[in-house]
């Protein structure tokens, strides 16, 4: 696995969040919290699992000792959960960038949340997973503020990430 390449799914995944957080910043709370049929019942239930997700493997990297999976518990409000989710995104650029390129295929153990069923990848291959699982969701995202009429998105593909940053 190639440094630069995990580095810069890092910073497109932090770019792509920034961009998400955005958008959530400018929808009321009946949007918020608007049932909309999808994985997940609203955009607050799609953003608390994005985050609970990135905070989660930022736990496991860091060696908390007992990672929470946020849903689990969270009943703060928009505000708190996008400082969350600031914060987790930024930590994985940050852990990303200062993870030794020697100890990519250093085995990262984890257990899944909801379950008692435990888990190993590499280093790397957690954050490939991690970022395309936001990527995933962060698409319902555009999908489920564009179906509660919220339409001042711009693209977060990472075509577009790289065509901007000229990388």
């Amino acid at each position: 696995m190639n440094r630069n390449y995990l580095m810069q799914i890092g910073n497109y995944n932090h770019w792509a969040d920034s961009k998400v957080m955005e958008w959530l910043h400018q929808i009321s709370d009946e949007r918020w919290e608007q049932v909309i049929p999808s994985s997940f019942s609203s955009i607050r239930q799609t953003a608390i699992h994005i985050v609970s997700a990135e905070k989660y493997w930022v736990d496991h990297w860091t060696n908390i000792p007992k990672p929470v999976f946020l849903a689990a518990e969270f009943a703060g409000t928009k505000n708190k959960l996008l400082e969350i989710w600031n914060k987790s995104s930024a930590d994985i650029k940050i852990i990303v960038d200062s993870y030794p390129e020697s100890n990519y295929l250093q085995t990262v153990s984890f257990k899944y949340p909801k379950s008692s069923r435990t888990g190993q990848m590499a280093f790397w291959q957690t954050v490939a997973h991690a970022i395309n699982h936001s990527t995933y969701h962060r698409g319902q995202l555009v999908t489920l503020l564009r179906q509660a009429g919220f339409f001042n998105l711009s693209s977060i593909d990472m075509a577009t990430f790289f065509q901007l940053n000229q990388i």
